[in-house]
């Protein structure tokens, strides 16, 4: 390590993610010539390539709908340093003035402080199943328990994102006024209600990825949640049906949607007329 070689910021646990999304300012872009046209698509998906060959990072390429914005990018990675670095290249990746942020948002991969715990899920196995600690039948579900729950944090806060076709995200927080203050709910009260959030959630196996990501300190809201699907009634679908949910119907406030499509980068190229 050198000077110039700041020590890497990786924490205890859980990756960095940044959401980005950028306007092409096509007035800009027409004044480049076409090998300079050339030079900064050749330039963008060289650093594509190097950032994907990257150990521990991930990088989500979007075409966006709708002029919110017209590209995106979800970059993911274990070094606080290495994301930033690649956050700001990314910006400059096509040349000067040619991308401009429309929106971005900084979060971080977490566990949920309402998942199960073993003695939890060890005391409702004597409660609802009636299965004593020590038996066969008790430590059997326990190991299988275990087993589930590796692969969940796993999941959550080491997630391998694929490249299923379309990407919703979208902020939110949980209320805080003197009616719907969450935060002045009981912990076991709110356990519940979040148990009650995921098992709707669960319904959706197969037709929603979804990842959420923790940003309490980190941004203007408290969790983003990144959705990945196939058909888009699936997103529709499990927005509503989660709004009617007591969690979403009484605490919850959200930002703005955005809609990405997962496409290789020529094609994102042809997207947006460059």
């Amino acid at each position: 390590m050198t000077d110039k070689t700041p020590a890497p910021i990786i924490a205890a646990e859980g990756w960095h993610v940044l959401h980005l999304f950028y306007k092409i300012e096509a007035g800009q872009w027409s004044l480049l010539s076409t090998e300079e046209k050339i030079a900064a698509k050749t330039q963008l998906s060289e650093l594509v390539a190097e950032i994907r060959s990257t150990e521990d990072v991930q990088l989500l390429t979007f075409a966006m709908v709708s002029p919110k914005s017209d590209i995106g990018f979800m970059l993911l990675g274990a070094d606080l340093h290495t994301v930033n670095a690649f956050e700001k290249r990314l910006t400059q990746s096509l040349g000067a003035d040619v991308l401009t942020p429309t929106f971005s948002y900084f979060s971080m991969t977490e566990r949920s402080e309402y998942t199960t715990s073993e003695a939890q899920y060890s005391a409702e196995l004597m409660t609802d199943e009636k299965l004593d600690p020590g038996t066969p039948d008790h430590e059997a579900k326990m190991e299988a328990f275990r087993q589930r729950m590796a692969k969940y944090m796993k999941d959550r806060l080491y997630p391998v994102l694929p490249p299923w076709p379309i990407m919703c995200f979208y902020p939110m927080s949980k209320r805080r006024t003197d009616a719907n203050n969450w935060y002045a709910k009981p912990f076991e009260e709110r356990r519940q209600l979040m148990m009650g959030h995921a098992r709707i959630g669960r319904t959706w196996h197969g037709k929603i990825l979804q990842l959420i990501t923790g940003s309490t300190g980190l941004d203007d809201w408290e969790w983003g949640v990144t959705l990945l699907a196939h058909d888009l009634l699936n997103i529709k679908g499990i927005v509503y049906e989660m709004r009617f949910d007591e969690v979403s119907a009484k605490y919850a406030d959200f930002g703005e949607f955005y809609i990405g499509l997962q496409v290789p980068l020529d094609e994102l190229f042809r997207r947006v007329l460059l």
